[in-house]
């Protein structure tokens, strides 16, 4: 299928329109990559994923997993068995980047039609924006730590300028746009990866194996509920937006490549320091505590005091490098519902909602792992349905997108695709009956369908196994692939 032949000086659709004077902002929107803008290597793709996902929240990860009650080698095999996994998610839908030149959620038209994909890419832009709004008030938390610590100042003074600089670095690197952020990954996955060595090296001795290896195991529903959790805090983040940056790639890079180099770059890091996340918090019960409040200024108790400094560095620097994904890719999701503005204006508006979150998370909200977990749960449930109905599409798919029918609802893409949109609903609908949140009374009414199905009610030993999340994607993958075939094999007809 070739791509949409335009006139001339004429802009693809979604295109970007002109960037601010003086700053080399990257100027394609969610237009399809035009033949001779395409480059890179499927290796390239390490450096952005592994910069998004080094950053030491991973260590607190360790707690959290602890929280459900499992023993420390249940907690390694539900961590690492999840990360995986749910990377691998992320590889496939890179694929689709790979093939399509265009941004996940404007490929996401193929089954959810060109109007009726607002839907998930709505929940989608909630996502993203939550994510770097979470990670912008993490690093402003944990350097307002860093510096009371060294006596360099504490207090809302120390946290604002934090936010400030924290804040204009994401913003600034949305804004200018993809060869911009590919540049500074490369450049966050070296150092944090130099200076979390150090942490490492400087904590171990605080690990004790005897205390470890005595914390009890827990019931097959507490391991399935952490390994849900580990897919729904690593991969499941990020499945939205595994596309944005395969898109550049030439159509014939290596397909395995694509695959294997995301999976590898964005679960190699968060394998590592989830383990010995685990092995501090097993050891140390008032460290296990403390990360519950401030999961990564906790983590400075444990190092030198000249060490600090280079601490605040690697976990400021790893929470930018989520927070720059993130707010690219909610930018292009912006743009795919719909906003006709240049890219880098779609992204400036995001760091503006990003500020204003930060703002409620460092200064109004009491609780922060609560309503994090709640937020992670109650969206991963429709973003892990909407995941299995965009990979049963891209299975059941032979030829290559028609590119121009992604922007035009009369195309063969259509305006709604009643099948996907059915069963993400359906999908979600399920999925939230099967999930609890009791940490954030504001989400209480979950859980709906957890006394109907025989698994105990909300009090139950399922009742915090997240089988929510899991059930959305099966529904969403099984369904499609079952009631989506004949819609995929018509658009491929048309042609």
């Amino acid at each position: 299928m070739t791509a949409e032949v335009r006139p001339t000086g004429t802009p693809p659709p979604g295109a970007g329109v002109g960037g601010p004077a003086g700053l080399p902002v990257e100027l394609n929107g969610i237009n399809v990559i035009a033949e001779d803008e395409r480059k890179g290597r499927p290796r390239d793709l390490f450096w952005p994923w592994c910069a998004a996902n080094i950053a030491v929240l991973g260590i607190s990860y360790g707690s959290f997993f602890l929280g459900f009650g499992v023993s420390f080698w249940q907690a390694t095999f539900a961590g690492v068995l999840g990360t995986v996994i749910s990377f691998l998610l992320v590889g496939f839908v890179s694929l689709a980047g790979k093939r399509g030149s265009a941004p996940t959620m404007v490929l996401s038209r193929a089954p959810f039609g060109v109007r009726g994909n607002a839907l998930p890419a709505a929940v989608s832009y909630i996502l993203l924006v939550g994510w770097e709004t979470v990670l912008c008030a993490l690093a402003t938390l944990a350097t307002a730590t860093v510096f009371d610590r060294l006596g360099w100042g504490s207090g809302n003074t120390t946290k604002i300028v934090a936010f400030l600089v924290v804040a204009l670095v994401v913003m600034l690197a949305g804004v200018l746009g993809f060869d911009a952020i590919m540049r500074l990954q490369g450049i966050i996955t070296i150092a944090t990866a130099v200076l979390t060595v150090g942490y490492i090296a400087l904590t171990a001795g605080h690990v004790s194996w005897a205390t470890v290896s005595s914390v009890p195991s827990g019931s097959v529903e507490a391991f399935i509920g952490t390994l849900i959790f580990a897919m729904t805090g690593f991969g499941l983040g990020w499945v939205n937006s595994g596309a944005d940056y395969a898109r550049y790639l030439p159509r014939g890079a290596s397909s395995r490549g694509v695959v294997a180099w995301t999976t590898f770059g964005a679960s190699v890091a968060p394998v590592v320091l989830v383990v010995f996340g685990l092995l501090l918090a097993a050891s140390d019960e008032k460290l296990n505590s403390a990360i519950g409040a401030d999961p990564i200024g906790a983590l400075t108790a444990l190092v030198p005091t000249w060490y600090l400094v280079p601490f605040a560095i690697v976990a400021i620097l790893g929470l930018i490098g989520g927070a720059v994904l993130d707010i690219y890719s909610s930018g292009l999701a912006l743009l795919t519902l719909g906003l006709r503005v240049p890219r880098w204006a779609a992204a400036g508006i995001d760091g503006v909602l990003m500020i204003l979150g930060t703002i409620y998370i460092v200064w109004i909200a009491s609780n922060f792992i609560g309503p994090f977990q709640g937020f992670l749960i109650t969206l991963g449930v429709p973003i892990a349905g909407w995941c299995g109905i965009f990979l049963a599409d891209l299975a059941l798919r032979k030829r290559a997108y028609a590119e121009a029918d992604l922007y035009r609802p009369e195309g063969r893409y259509g305006s709604v695709g009643a099948v996907a949109v059915g069963l993400v609903v359906a999908g979600t609908a399920v999925g939230w009956g099967l999930v609890t949140n009791s940490l954030a009374s504001w989400l209480s009414w979950q859980g709906y369908l957890l006394s109907a199905s025989g698994l105990g009610g909300k009090t139950g030993g399922w009742a915090y196994a997240n089988l929510g999340v899991a059930a959305s994607f099966a529904i969403g993958f099984i369904g499609y692939l079952v009631l989506g075939r004949h819609r995929v094999r018509n658009q491929e007809r048309a042609g």
